[in-house]
């Protein structure tokens, strides 16, 4: 049975917007790498839109980019990609696939498949399917910043649930990851 992981960037103060955070070289390898192991991406409609094609040109178009952009975005574009949407018409990239039904039975099909994690991204779906406890695992890359605004993770929730920590890690700019089982 294939798990699912949920990881996030968050600040200090819980904060979980993507333009708070450092966006460094350690930081994309360790994202490539994660990615790399993920045999399914599964994303709402937000999600998708922030990555492709922003990703997918650099994939296409490496000339010029960071060598961790790169090797994050060949990783991204070469994982095959879920995405929940009931407004998208169509999806731009080779290796995405619309999902209409509702996103726990999508889930639960997927997860008794044979292959590689399904790996989460966002904040929308993945609070969703952590509160039908759906979700197997949590990495958590928290951020040196206190935003002092934005939105927050499961903001709203009345969740309480016990994790284990499993591995953690402290990178060159100060973010640490957070590895949680549940």
């Amino acid at each position: 049975m294939r798990k699912v992981i949920y990881s996030i960037n968050l600040t200090i103060d819980g904060c979980c917007d993507h333009t708070k955070g450092i966006a460094d070289d350690e930081l994309h390898h360790f994202y490539a790498n994660l990615v790399r192991e993920a045999g399914v991406l599964a994303y709402g409609r937000i999600t998708y839109q922030l990555m492709v094609p922003y990703w997918t040109d650099i994939a296409n178009n490496p000339d010029g980019q960071p060598s961790a952009d790169v090797a994050f975005a060949q990783a991204f574009d070469a994982t095959e990609k879920v995405v929940f949407s009931q407004s998208l018409a169509e999806l731009t990239d080779k290796n995405s696939r619309l999902v209409r039904t509702k996103p726990e039975d999508e889930i639960r099909r997927l997860k008794q498949e044979a292959g590689g994690p399904i790996l989460l991204g966002g904040v929308t779906l993945p609070s969703y399917l952590i509160q039908r406890g759906l979700v197997d695992e949590l990495i958590f890359v928290v951020h040196p910043v206190l935003a002092g605004d934005g939105r927050r993770l499961l903001e709203g929730s009345s969740l309480q649930e016990q994790l284990t920590l499993v591995d953690s890690r402290v990178f060159q700019s100060g973010c640490v990851v957070l590895h949680y089982r549940k």
